[in-house]
């Protein structure tokens, strides 16, 4: 019997996150007034020991016990070998994946959501606001708010809400309110009803609204939570790739290749940043960050200064966007339909260090449809945008006939997403591909803010 899964003792958990802040220079956020914000500045929105940790360049955080004991549910997650994928590819490479599933929630999520709601409980916390674009980020903070006895509300896009309407059934099971975005409920999501009652939604106009509601309850026990972009949601996530090293040193391996689909960059940065380290000090590896082409941030928008949200509450944020009030094309991978990009991935896509790729719809269920016959896991539509690039690489060391260490991120379980799988077998998935002509106009919704400076982190 071959030796699929790579597994980690309980004991060899990571107990320290690592911070990509101590190796790469970094643009501030900036104010109103296109001055560096300070930390106060964020105090109502966020408890001051996770801002701490969001400007921190310690390279390694402790992790609380508190926050192991929950951890240990779920992790140490297996890494596993792709064999039957190998098989089916014919290639020479050797795939492995980081089966991050395998969460109660079903993904990556909770482990960033556990860390957020200990620390807000210890600050004194009692609710907390959030959004969620497909619901995975949704159900994961209604989870770790459930362990912590903390109230959990949720403004999830509406396109997502309607498209999988069995999250909100998850988020209700562990005590999470659920809402649609936009909603009647905040001036943010008034406005963009107004704007267009019809309209999809987006993260932004969701993120928008969880903040409203947060910043708006006199009484400061409300904070809000974000499920990615933000440095302390890296930060907490890099237990995937610490993992990862271990268990590959485990069978004496280390990846040619890394790759994850990225959204936000809150899994994709987890499973890579441990990886870009080695890469900053001279490891020669490819990390590659994967999109949808019907969102494409990375790969068609500019490197600038925009606000994370539409109705401009954040501050201005270093990173790739295509515009506050861009509104991408429904795509069933809801949790990739994002303006913008976290700043570190930005910072260390600006700089070469990680290479970013789009992949149509059609391509990434073909590809997750092959995973989940050759590997039995089905998917998240998300996961399947890293799957349709691995099945690309694979295919080219074949073709050049090399043994490849290809590692990539599956994010989530596509349990909640068989709607978006029927529609692909009933031929319903449209290859959405946004062309120049598409995003033009997006330019002067930032025109006017001040522009990132391009650094380098390169020792």
């Amino acid at each position: 019997m071959r030796n699929r899964q790579i597994l980690l003792k309980p004991d060899e958990i990571p107990r320290q996150w690592y911070n990509i802040l101590a190796d790469i220079k970094m643009n501030p956020p900036l104010g109103p007034d296109g001055k560096p914000i300070s930390p106060d500045q964020l105090a109502p929105v966020f408890p001051m020991n996770l801002i701490e940790q969001e400007v921190s360049t310690k390279r390694w955080i402790d992790i609380p016990e508190e926050i192991l004991d929950v951890l240990s549910i779920w992790h140490p997650t297996p890494l596993v070998r792709a064999y039957n994928l190998e098989k089916a590819l014919d290639t020479p490479a050797r795939i492995y994946f980081k089966n991050e599933s395998v969460s109660p929630p079903g993904s990556h999520k909770p482990n960033t959501a556990v860390p957020q709601a200990y620390y807000n409980k210890v600050f004194g916390i009692k609710r907390i606001t959030t959004e969620t674009g497909a619901g995975q980020w949704g159900s994961a903070l209604s989870f770790a708010c459930c362990h912590y006895g903390l109230e959990c509300k949720v403004f999830m896009v509406r396109i997502s809400f309607d498209q999988k309407p069995y999250r909100k059934s998850m988020m209700a099971a562990w005590g999470g309110n659920c809402v649609p975005s936009p909603s009647m409920e905040t001036k943010a999501g008034r406005d963009a009803l107004e704007l267009d009652p019809d309209t999809p939604g987006t993260l932004g106009i969701a993120i928008s609204e969880a903040i409203e509601a947060a910043v708006a309850d006199e009484s400061g026990l409300t904070r809000y939570s974000l499920g990615s972009v933000l440095n302390h949601v890296m930060l907490h996530q890099t237990i995937i790739g610490l993992e990862a090293k271990r268990q590959l040193e485990k069978v004496n391996e280390y990846p040619d290749i890394v790759i994850g689909c990225a959204g936000g960059g809150s899994n994709f940065a987890g499973l890579a940043f441990p990886f870009a380290y080695d890469k900053i000090h001279g490891k020669k590896i490819e990390i590659y960050p994967v999109e949808p082409a019907g969102c494409p941030t990375l790969t068609k928008a500019p490197f600038v200064y925009d606000h994370g949200d539409t109705a401009k509450y954040t501050p201005l944020l270093p990173m790739y966007s295509l515009g506050h009030t861009f509104v991408p094309p429904p795509v069933h991978s809801g949790g990739l339909r994002y303006h913008g990009m976290a700043p570190t991935v930005s910072q260390l896509v600006d700089e070469g260090i990680f290479e970013a790729r789009s992949v149509t719809q059609g391509n990434t269920y073909a590809a997750g449809v092959l995973a989940a016959r050759t590997e039995g896991i089905i998917p998240a539509p998300e996961t399947c945008h890293a799957l349709a690039l691995v099945v690309e690489e694979a295919k080219k060391a074949k073709e050049e006939g090399k043994e490849k260490v290809i590692l990539f991120n599956w994010s989530g379980h596509g349990l909640l997403d068989l709607g978006a799988y029927e529609a692909y077998f009933a031929g319903n998935i449209k290859d959405i591909e946004l062309s120049e002509q598409d995003l033009h106009g997006s330019e002067k919704v930032y025109a006017d803010y001040p522009k990132p400076q391009h650094l380098k982190s390169r020792p």
